[in-house]
């Protein structure tokens, strides 16, 4: 029986080393987009006045899957000193995160390219939560990532200004739906 499967579109970026000095904006989403890394806390509306206004915006707040992915996302700086983690946000079933590949530290291991290093960070965090869940081999994440090369300050300005406003916008986002599958 032959089965035609669909073909998988290649999104990186045709003749780029994705192990050069700059700064990417990744997306990564959880394996069927299960809401199971965070939960935004909206401001609550009574009538048309916000409770609390000025207070504290929009946040998402971690379950214990969405901490571990934090842990290992800010470990990655260690694990490889020319990486560093600029900016973040964990949403309920995806991470934004502005990385940035520096020059080698000297004595340093060679400089992982983006795709190393957000392997590992896949690798870690999903060893991580089937042992906190009990079940080998679960997905934690979909395959692969999106990616954005920063191209000057305007560019890293915008992706910055997202990664800041995206909690408040979560019902809006592309990823959005509902709350549904919890993790404490």
């Amino acid at each position: 029986m032959n089965v035609d499967y669909p073909k998988r579109k290649h999104v990186r970026l045709k003749n780029y080393d994705y192990s050069r000095n700059g700064i990417y904006f990744v997306t990564i989403c959880t394996q069927n987009r299960r809401c199971i890394l965070s939960q935004i806390v909206l401001p609550r509306v009574v009538g048309a006045e916000m409770v609390g206004r000025g207070l504290a915006p929009a946040a998402p707040r971690l379950t214990a899957c969405g901490r571990l992915v934090e842990e290992e996302l800010t470990a990655l700086m260690v694990r490889y000193p020319s990486v560093w983690i600029e900016k973040y946000v964990i949403m309920p079933n995806h991470i934004h995160a502005l990385i940035c590949l520096q020059e080698d530290t000297a004595g340093a291991s060679p400089r992982p390219t983006l795709m190393q290093v957000l392997g590992t960070l896949k690798s870690l965090t999903t060893r991580r939560w089937n042992g906190m869940i009990g079940q080998p081999g679960a997905k934690l994440w979909q395959s692969g990532y999106h990616d954005h090369i920063i191209r000057d300050d305007n560019d890293f300005l915008t992706h910055w200004t997202y990664i800041d406003q995206n909690p408040a916008r979560w019902t809006q986002d592309e990823y959005y739906q509902e709350e549904r599958e919890r993790q404490p």
